[in-house]
């Protein structure tokens, strides 16, 4: 039976860093869910532990940011944000900087994921109307969102998850690591900057058609502006009551509650977009990581993991083997001095170490898809190419900004 139990954790984690189990149609929700599932089946856990592991306040602020997340989307937030920012955009230069900073931004505030989902066929339609490269600038979106999402507790589901566990206040996490993401966006500027000369020029277009005058047309799109007044005045309420340090799970729900109330919007057309799956998945990975514990498969990482610089070695590791988000489930139980600075050390390393690989995180997946979809190849290499100088000199700013 132990060996099952084995066996079945094995399976499950590989499945999760694949994304999908070979000759099955399973994702990483279904797998999560499975393996939980198949655990309890062998006798590792009953229900009311596997009830038990599960963190509620996690899954209330991921769903609350999801609410708030498709408000802002049905309202036409984030098209307006782009047609704002590119107006004035003359150059693959400016838009390669105005992409890197404005994706950065938002997925600082809202889930990076959302943000790579939302803006990506927006990028592929700017690159396709003005005849350039769509890889550079989709490799910038990616690479902005992971980055981005350092500098809060609402920019990824990892950081939600280490802010549920530490206790560390949304205001003191982003005083930390802000500095961390702003540089980090900077570098990765510089670094698009030298790989792809095609990026430095300063006109839209090269050649007998040059015309540094012309304004992008973006396609046409519709604000609701009750919607969008609604959206902004809740968001700009939730920002305030996460710095004035009122518990993030309870600001979100009631700051999602407060949007849900409408006399317009089908409640179906917001739900739809909640990513039920991600939810899913937390529910299974919660479960699973506490059938890891109980089998005392920690133990045998816990050698691996006892001072700063292993505790960030492990971290990109595991990340990039199994994913972020379970990375940061097996390692939280691990912390051999958890205090606000190794907190913050694992949040920012299994943040940053998603830009290492193609399979890194969810929004270099969606970019591969996408190039895929325009007739051109982001192979594993040349994603590489981009991803680990960037962790590399990412991972080692914020060691020695922490430390």
């Amino acid at each position: 039976m132990v060996v099952l139990q084995y066996l079945v954790i094995l399976l499950t984690y590989v499945g999760l860093g694949l994304g999908y189990l070979p000759g099955l149609r399973m994702n990483r929700a279904t797998i999560a869910l499975v393996g939980a599932a198949f655990l309890m089946a062998l006798g590792l856990l009953d229900l009311p532990a596997a009830w038990s592991a599960i963190d509620y306040k996690t899954l209330i602020f991921l769903f609350g940011m999801m609410i708030i997340s498709a408000n802002l989307a049905a309202s036409g937030f984030f098209q307006l944000a782009v047609d704002y920012t590119i107006r004035y955009i003359y150059s693959p230069f400016g838009l390669l900087i105005v992409l890197t900073f404005g994706s950065g931004f938002l997925s600082a505030l809202f889930l990076n994921d959302t943000i790579a989902l939302i803006l990506t066929p927006l990028v592929v339609g700017i690159t396709q109307l003005l005849n350039l490269n769509p890889v550079p600038y989709l490799l910038a979106l990616a690479g902005a969102t992971n980055l981005g999402s350092v500098a809060t507790l609402s920019g990824n589901p990892q950081n939600i998850l280490i802010g549920s566990f530490s206790g560390i206040s949304y205001l003191d996490f982003a005083k930390a690591l802000t500095p961390v993401a702003l540089i980090s966006l900077i570098i990765q500027v510089g670094w698009l900057w030298w790989l792809y000369p095609e990026v430095r020029s300063r006109n839209v277009f090269e050649g007998d058609s040059l015309r540094p005058d012309l304004k992008i047309k973006l396609p046409r799109y519709r604000i609701f502006k009750p919607l969008l007044a609604k959206s902004l005045l809740i968001t700009t309420g939730l920002l305030v009551a996460f710095l004035l340090g009122i518990p993030t799970a309870e600001a979100t729900l009631i700051a999602a509650g407060l949007l849900l109330v409408t006399r317009r919007l089908k409640p179906e057309r917001i739900l739809q977009k909640v990513d039920w799956d991600l939810l899913l998945m937390f529910c299974g990975l919660f479960i699973l990581t506490e059938g890891v514990q109980k089998l005392g498969v920690l133990q045998w990482f816990s050698r691996f993991v006892h001072d700063p610089l292993s505790i960030l070695g492990v971290t990109v590791l595991l990340s990039n083997l199994v994913s972020n988000v379970p990375a940061v489930l097996l390692l939280h139980q691990l912390i051999p001095h958890p205090n606000t600075q190794t907190w913050l050390l694992l949040a920012a390393a299994s943040t940053l170490a998603g830009n290492l690989t193609l399979l890194g995180s969810v929004a270099n997946l969606i970019v591969a898809e996408a190039v895929a979809k325009r007739g051109y190849r982001l192979t594993f290499g040349e994603h590489l190419r981009f991803g680990l100088p960037l962790t590399v000199v990412t991972l080692a700013l914020s060691y020695f900004w922490i430390f």
